[in-house]
């Protein structure tokens, strides 16, 4: 029998395939016959069993090197899901006690063991090197081998050993795996290991059913909760950077009655096996994690991955995206961004070696760019791991579906590309852009390219749009950028054809997001959504009526952005009402009754179908600060000594208390205010937030009152107002 019916025949018997996937045949036969095996091959593809099979049918036991506890109890279980014997697969690790350890040793020893897992930590111990010297060794498999690269977005330094300990075991064939690699990645994981004359298998990045899309971070808690709501039942993957972030988003979303888990490296090891199990077994549709959920996690049918932050890498992006839609169903990446989570990520660097901070800040440009351009988003990611994509439309993303206006680009990549011509390949995109726009930096000067012929070329058009140009050049193979001198430029010979033979490129503006992050975990919030413009010219109507009644400026029954959410929610309980935007239950309660009739016979008339799953819960704030506060306060503590105890200045106490107060909860500052403010000056103050004040603005109030009474001063007695008149 030959051994590709052998393989076929195991592979039935073993696993109930007829066939195999992909690459997956050729590789076991390469690994069978004594050869070095590197496996680039996307989740999903298949990696698992290019190395289980081979192992139960070689001679000896397989030692799988795998980076989490999590991740090895998950393909033990699989394996001994299709065992009759479940000493055939094993692992060694922190987890396990005494007892459970001299059974897997008793195993190992027997023969009965084909497959054994370590992590690399427990690789290096010297009881675990000497168990394994006294064994028959079929090959060594190292899984999730990016984290073997400083490169890779998973960095492990433990990794960075393995090939020492293989070395001191005893030689056999070494098959590496991973689902992300650059070029360069790749490169150094094969260096690493010592088999750089290794046979590779690369499959394709192109993972099709999965559409991907980048949003505007604001509101994401409240986004991702309507989201949910609208697919309902579906299984879901949240990552967050943080640790706290993550028992956030959960929170909020189990107060919304969404099933959902919270799973981190800061919780307990029993808790966080228990959240997986839970999610793995349906007992709950949605897991909000770090990256360190989720690799090699056999869930086939994910259906949406959501980064709640902008993550470290496009490897790390492109992994944790690719738990989606495995089983080749639906699978929708969504991804919110902001520019301030990506200096958040640049400070994160800072005091790590300069080097290290220069890898990253290159992986985190490449994650700014895939946000910001509106170039189709899986070319964008194929072109990052060096896989051409020569579709122009992918009709599975946002930049796709929702195409921006285009404009011609061919002047404009022929300027970038004499520019950077002639000044060499030895800049960054940086320089080459401050050339291009006639910016005379420091460093320009040295180079005295503040004298080039192209220097101001472009100077009509900013930074950012010349960033686009040379994207879009990139993109078309006219520039090379070299990772390993952390991302110089330099054009190649189709750069230098198409400058003597230019042809029609479109190229799109990148796409613009808002500065603010939104963070809204902790309020309700409904911003965003279209309101209806007829209900709301009402409500201002019955707003200007009742403030008449009240003998109150309008700001203060409810504010524009409340009104505006009233027109978008149509709420018509007070419990709907309480979770509009600035609506506290003190001021739902004091003014809402007659808006809730209001709107309610709004609906009726108009047969207008709520969206009811849209109605946001606001988490309660749990912050000491604030309860800190209140309890001062209510103790007629000085001001300026809870300032002093919280460590903050007198001016964020008072956006402190106002945040409280705008919530609905009554706080009376009488006591202090009396003590440092002259009566007169309060009455006139007062006066004029309750007859002429047309908003809250404090620099209105600040011009009409004039330069007698200061912003501390305006801003006491606007709390005391509000607090009064408004709850």
């Amino acid at each position: 029998m030959n051994i590709e019916t052998s393989i076929r025949e195991h592979l039935k018997i073993n696993f109930g395939f007829s066939t195999f996937k992909g690459n997956q045949e050729k590789i076991i036969i390469n690994l069978m016959k004594g050869n070095d095996t590197f496996v680039l091959m996307p989740t999903g593809g298949g990696k698992s069993l290019c190395y289980q099979l081979p192992a139960l049918i070689m001679e000896g036991v397989a030692i799988v090197i795998s980076p989490l506890i999590a991740l090895m109890k998950n393909q033990v279980d699989a394996m001994r899901a299709h065992a009759n014997d479940e000493s055939v697969v094993h692992f060694i690790n922190s987890s396990l006690n005494k007892a459970s350890l001299t059974k897997v040793h008793a195993d190992v020893r027997s023969g009965r063991t084909k497959l054994l897992y370590f992590a690399p930590e427990s690789l290096t111990k010297e009881e675990n090197i000497n168990l394994l010297k006294s064994l028959k060794i079929s090959f060594y498999a190292i899984d999730e081998a990016h984290c073997i690269s400083e490169w890779g977005h998973d960095f492990r330094p433990e990794y960075r050993r393995i090939r020492p300990i293989i070395a001191e075991i005893a030689p056999a064939p070494i098959i590496a795996l991973t689902a992300t690699a650059t070029p360069k990645v790749q490169l150094d994981i094969q260096r690493n290991l010592g088999m750089e004359d290794a046979n590779v298998y690369k499959s394709s990045f192109n993972r099709g059913n999965l559409y991907y899309e980048v949003r505007p971070k604001v509101n994401p808690t409240t986004e991702i909760i309507k989201y949910i709501k609208h697919n309902s039942g579906k299984s879901g993957i949240i990552y967050c950077l943080s640790r706290k972030k993550v028992e956030e988003v959960a929170n909020a979303l189990q107060v919304n009655g969404i099933s959902a888990l919270a799973y981190h490296a800061g919780m307990d090891a029993t808790q966080r096996a228990t959240n997986q199990d839970r999610f793995l077994k349906e007992d709950v549709d949605v897991i909000v994690a770090t990256i360190a959920f989720g690799m090699g996690i056999d869930k086939p049918d994910v259906r949406f991955v959501i980064h709640y932050d902008m993550p470290k890498s496009l490897e790390g992006y492109y992994q944790e995206t690719g738990r989606a839609g495995r089983d080749g169903g639906e699978g929708v990446c969504i991804t919110f961004y902001s520019y301030k989570d990506i200096q958040k990520l640049e400070k994160f660097m800072q005091g790590k070696p300069i080097s290290e901070q220069e890898i990253g800040k290159l992986l985190i440009q490449e994650t700014t760019a895939y946000a910001e351009s509106s170039t189709c988003r899986r070319k964008m990611l194929l072109h990052y791991f060096g896989e051409p994509y020569n579709e122009e439309d992918c009709h599975n993303c946002d930049n796709c579906l929702h195409p921006k206006e285009s404009f011609e680009g061919k002047d404009y990549i022929v300027k970038a590309l004499t520019t950077l011509k002639e000044i060499g390949g030895r800049f960054k995109i940086d320089y080459l852009i401050n050339i291009i726009i006639g910016k005379p930096t420091e460093l320009i000067k040295s180079y005295k390219h503040d004298k080039a012929e192209n220097f101001g070329i472009g100077k009509e058009k900013d930074s950012k749009f010349w960033n686009t140009v040379i994207r879009k050049a990139l993109i078309n193979l006219f520039i090379d950028k070299d990772i390993e001198s952390y991302g110089l430029l330099t054009i190649n010979d189709l750069g230098k054809i198409y400058i003597e033979n230019p042809t029609s490129i479109k190229i799109s503006l990148d796409n613009e997001y808002p500065e603010t992050t939104g963070d809204d975990c902790t309020m309700s919030s409904h911003r965003g959504g279209a309101s209806d413009e007829n209900l709301l010219k009402m409500l201002k109507d019955l707003r200007k009526k009742v403030a008449k009644e009240h003998d109150l400026p309008p700001y203060v029954i409810f504010q524009e952005p409340s009104l505006d959410d009233m027109a978008t929610m149509y709420p018509i309980t007070m419990e709907e009402l309480c979770n509009v935007s600035g609506v506290g239950k003190g001021k739902a309660h004091k003014f809402g009754a007659e808006f809730l009739e209001f709107i309610k016979k709004y609906v009726e008339e108009n047969e207008i179908s709520r969206p009811q799953d849209m109605v946001v819960k606001s988490v309660v704030n749990k912050s000491e600060n604030k309860v800190y506060i209140i309890k001062s306060i209510d103790r007629k503590m000085d001001l300026r000594d809870i300032a002093a105890a919280k460590h903050i200045s007198m001016e964020d106490l008072l956006s402190e208390i106002k945040v409280i107060v705008n919530s609905g909860t009554k706080l009376d500052i009488n006591y202090y205010i009396n003590e440092v403010m002259d009566e007169d000056k309060i009455d006139d103050i007062y006066d004029y937030f309750k007859e002429d004040a047309e908003s809250y603005s404090l620099k209105d109030a600040s011009d009409e009152l004039g330069s007698d009474y200061t912003d501390e001063e305006i801003r006491l007695v606007k709390i005391k107002f509000i607090s009064e008149v408004g709850n």
